[in-house]
Order: structure tokens, then sequence, then C-alpha cells
């Protein structure tokens, strides 16, 4: 399959404010634009890959994602990633996976107590086969931007030891000589991203919707995202 036969779906609930930011990037990579679907809807049209972006949803009320994780359109998702559909969250997408239960743990307030808007370093960890890391080289380095509150990743002891010996740790954030410290929110074992165990649903921190060109500082976050799709339509 051709990247552009690649069907997209990124989910639009209120608040989102990377809805449009993904479905342009997605737009530039694969030469197609993804299907944009309210919150309200409950079933989703045939996609190879749903996307739940970035934002503010339902103004992060109650918790970060926890009204979002129970609007109808999450109830398809949750049916999408059942029958093995790819699904990618990314910074309140991530929250909004945690709140539905796909993915194990939870994101709360930042060690410094403060938003964190800036470059970061992400590594590759890999080992589960997965679509959102298998075009990645383990060990590979890349600089894209997080914006977030409530990005401080934390799960049981048993929960943590789990990931790591499934190879369910997808990104950890790095050092840097060229953004400074390495873990921006005090993130359990420096842990960005995370895979569930199929390797089918992945949810992460940082954007790299935000870094697909140089003139926006870095275009790692366009490499991530064109090995995605590229896997996706192999």
């Amino acid at each position: 399959m051709s990247l552009s036969a690649l069907r997209v779906t990124v989910a639009v609930f209120p608040g989102s404010n990377c809805d449009r930011d993904m479905m342009v990037a997605i737009e530039k990579l694969a030469g197609r634009r993804p299907a944009l679907v309210w919150h309200k809807e409950s079933s989703l049209d045939a996609t190879d890959l749903v996307i739940i972006p970035g934002g503010f949803s339902y103004g992060d009320y109650l918790r970060c994602g926890a009204l979002a994780a129970r609007s109808p359109i999450m109830e398809a998702v949750l049916d999408h990633a059942a029958r093995g559909g790819a699904v990618m969250g990314v910074c309140n997408g991530f929250q909004i996976l945690l709140e539905t239960g796909l993915l194990p743990g939870v994101l709360v307030e930042n060690a410094g107590l403060k938003y964190v808007c800036r470059n970061t370093c992400v590594e590759v960890v890999g080992g589960t086969a997965s679509p959102f890391t298998d075009g990645l080289e383990t060990g590979q380095r890349m600089i894209i931007p997080v914006a977030h509150n409530e990005g401080n990743y934390f799960a049981s002891d048993e929960d943590l030891q789990r990931l790591e010996d499934n190879g369910q740790i997808a990104f950890r954030y790095a050092d840097s000589d060229i953004v400074g410290p390495s873990n921006p929110n005090g993130a359990a074992r420096d842990i960005a991203g995370i895979v569930s165990p199929n390797g089918r649903v992945m949810g992460m921190m940082p954007h790299p919707e935000r870094a697909i060109s140089p003139e926006l500082g870095s275009a790692d976050g366009a490499t991530l995202l064109t090995a995605c799709l590229e896997a996706l339509s192999a």
C-alpha cells in the first residue's frame, strides 16, 4: 500500500488544540489528508490508524483525559484497538489512552509543578514489535518538543517492571547537549512513551507533529511519523 492510500483518522474533542497540527503533518508526510472525527460520533469509518491528538480535551476537568476517555468516539476507538487496529495518543491523547485502560499507568503533575514547553531529546528503546518503533533504530535520538503540565508518568513498581520485561517502553527522555536536562517532568524511569503488549497502541508525551521541519527547530518528528506510516502501509 502506498502512503497516500493509508487511511488515518484524527479524533477531535472540545478543547483539542493539536488536531489541526497533526492533520497538517500527516497530510504533508503521507500526501493525503486524514479524516477528522468529532467526539460525539459513535463509529469510525474504515481506518488504518487512529490518532488521539494533544490539547486540553473537555478543559482538563476532573483529570486530564478523564471525560474524553468516556466520550462516544472512544468506544469506537476501543473496538478498533480490540480488533488489532493501530492507535497513537500524543500528550493529552496519551492521557486519554491511560484513562481508557488501553495502556497502564497514569500521568500526574510535573515534578517541578510548572507547565513545561521546550524541546527534549527522546531515545528509541524498542523491544516489542510495533509499527510505532519498527522503522526506527534502537538508541536513535530525536529532538521533539513537549508541552504539558501533567506529563509525569507514574505506575506501580510491578507495572514498571512489566513494561521493562515486555519491551513496552518505546521512548525515553535522554541527555543532550542541544536541549539540556533530559527528563522534563520527573517521569518514572525517564519514560516518554509506551506501547501496549501487542505493540498496536502507543502513547507518548512529546509532540512529533510539532517537529516536522527544520524551520520548526527539528524535523525529527517527521522521521518518527514517517517511519510509523511506512510500517503501517507495508
